[in-house]
This record gives C-alpha cells, sequence and structure tokens, in this order.
C-alpha cells in the first residue's frame, strides 16, 4: 500500500517528506521508523507550526495549509529531532504505514 499527498510520499520502502528543509526532501527508510505516533493537532501543539522548529525537538516540513488539519504524526526513529507531519488524509497515511510494518498509535 502506498500514500501520496503534495507533501507526503510512502512508497518503495520510504518516507519522503517535501519542503523538508524549506525547499529540499528528506527520505526516512521505513525500516528505521519505531513508530509513528497519532497525535490531534492544536493551537498549542503545532497548528500554527508552519515550518520549523519551536521546541528544537520536534522539525515540521514546510506546511503553509497546516491550520485547517485536524492530525499530526510524530516519527520516532531514535534520533533527537522527530519529524512531525500533517498529512491530507490521516486514515489513509496510518494504514500505509501499518502495511509498511510501522507501528503507529494514537496519543
Amino acid at each position: 500500500m502506498s500514500y501520496r499527498d503534495p507533501l507526503l510520499e510512502i512508497d518503495a520502502g520510504e518516507l519522503t517528506i517535501r519542503r523538508y528543509y524549506g525547499v529540499g526532501s528528506r527520505r526516512i527508510p521505513l525500516d528505521t521508523i519505531r513508530e509513528a505516533v497519532e497525535r490531534p493537532l492544536s493551537f498549542r501543539f503545532g497548528s500554527w507550526r508552519i515550518w520549523g522548529s519551536g521546541d528544537f525537538r520536534h522539525w515540521w516540513n514546510l506546511d503553509p495549509s497546516r491550520p485547517s488539519k485536524p492530525e499530526r504524526f510524530e516519527l520516532v526513529t531514535g534520533r533527537w529531532v522527530i519529524p512531525t507531519v500533517t498529512p491530507d488524509d490521516p486514515a489513509a497515511f496510518a494504514d500505509a504505514l501499518r502495511a509498511a510494518g510501522v507501528a503507529v498509535r494514537s496519543a
């Protein structure tokens, strides 16, 4: 199973996060993601974080439509910085991660 929206793609054993560095993409092999934690997006927790980091721990790719999205996914890889993304279709994104063998939990 694969997933694709304008900023995220799951295919061929990796997750591509577009605009991760503002203009560049980051590719993360799916077998390096320990788990994906699905959390609600709120004013206090990321809905107005368009790009970058507010706590030096979570890194958000450039997504101008983030304020209108309901969910975020924290991708736990064991490194200090936690890539945090907001897919257009959270359910389909979670299903594609699960199909690739990544544990997904809601918090």
